[in-house]
């Protein structure tokens, strides 16, 4: 295809920010959401872009993207399933908020935009799929429990639908970053910079760039024989 259409989830900040600046540097249009409004023409550099704002948890925000998307005559041909949250907490001091916003948001949001998506795509036999996972969800990590469990059921969720989806030459691959430098890694103190360092053999955390230029290499021609994969980014932290 000549031309492609994204849609990328969580694209405000980090890693999903990061994806559509590659992927407007590769020639697609990209359609990224957040839940809030944001100038992503600005944050990209570019108006080859329309920003919609989406709770991915939500499947009525969900049918009116895609009923706007229609109206607009935007066929997605490839998804980048990246808006997540977390809601850190040891499991005996976890409550049941903490635990069902991870997986509305994590898990059922993928399923919601996923499915909203894929008979288009099975209608014109071509389509992409990336979902962000996280090391986490591959060995587990003490106080995320629910992120863990919302990220390790992305890996049967990717596996069953690039079997279901195959014939209809459609990928579904799955991308597990591990400690990437962002917001969030800055907060963290010495020691554990230093503890987390100890577990990477590269010895570094990854950059939110590293992330989007594997997931542009997913969504490229040139890995049309790549399905149904898990790939781990995360400097040999999970080996």
């Amino acid at each position: 295809m000549d031309k492609k259409n994204v849609l990328v989830t969580g694209c405000s900040r980090g890693i999903g920010l990061a994806i559509a600046k590659k992927l407007i540097d590769e020639g697609y249009f990209v359609v990224g959401t957040s839940r809030s409004k944001i100038d992503l023409a600005n944050l990209l550099g570019s108006d080859n872009c329309l920003h919609q704002a989406v709770d991915v948890s939500n499947e009525d925000d969900i049918s009116s993207m895609i009923e706007s998307l229609t109206k607009q005559d935007i066929h997605i041909h490839c998804l980048v399933n990246n808006a997540g949250i977390t809601k850190d907490q040891l499991f005996m001091r976890m409550n049941s908020d903490d635990w069902n916003s991870v997986i509305n948001t994590n898990l059922n949001g993928v399923f919601y935009l996923t499915k909203s998506l894929i008979k288009s795509m099975v209608k014109s036999k071509y389509g992409r799929i990336v979902n962000i996972s996280s090391v986490a969800g591959l060995m587990g990590n003490a106080g995320q429990v629910n992120y863990a469990s919302s990220k390790a059921a992305l890996s049967g969720f990717t596996k069953s639908l690039a079997k279901e989806l195959a014939s209809r030459n459609i990928t579904v691959n799955n991308v597990c970053p591990g400690f990437i430098e962002s917001d969030m890694t800055k907060e963290l103190s010495d020691a554990q910079i230093e503890n987390a360092l100890q577990q990477i053999p590269l010895q570094r955390f990854g950059t939110a760039e590293e992330v989007a230029a594997l997931v542009a290499y997913l969504l490229s021609d040139a890995a049309n024989y790549i399905t149904g994969q898990e790939l781990s980014i995360d400097g040999g932290m999970y080996i």
